[in-house]
């Protein structure tokens, strides 16, 4: 009896201490679905940001080519800017993007 309640007890806390990958909303999962297999460097990413207040998502092209931009787009696929290119342009909505927090690469190449 007591190997059966130890078994039970390990079982419920192998369960309870597994952790679940939170979710993206499904237009991000459907745009990195389509950015994996149209971006053209091995080292493209997509990092998620806190920029003004929100929770924002840097589609990050690669270093594979000269003067390409990097998408910055809302959780529900608002594109908000490009970073980069030819301009090098840095700010979006009028703020350097420096001041993004980064929170995690939640895709990578």
């Amino acid at each position: 009896m007591k190997f059966l309640t130890c078994l039970l007890l390990s079982a419920i806390i192998v369960v309870a201490c597994t952790t679940q990958k939170p979710s993206l909303p499904k237009c991000l999962e459907a745009k990195i679905k389509e950015y994996s297999t149209s971006s053209s460097c091995s080292d493209a990413k997509v990092d998620e940001y806190t920029f003004q207040g929100k929770t924002v998502y840097a589609f990050g092209p690669g270093t594979c080519g000269a003067d390409m931009t990097t998408e910055v787009m809302t959780a529900d696929c608002t594109t908000l800017g490009r970073l980069g290119g030819i301009a090098g342009n840095t700010k979006i909505n009028g703020e350097e993007f420096s001041n993004a927090k980064f929170v995690k690469t939640v895709w990578k190449k």
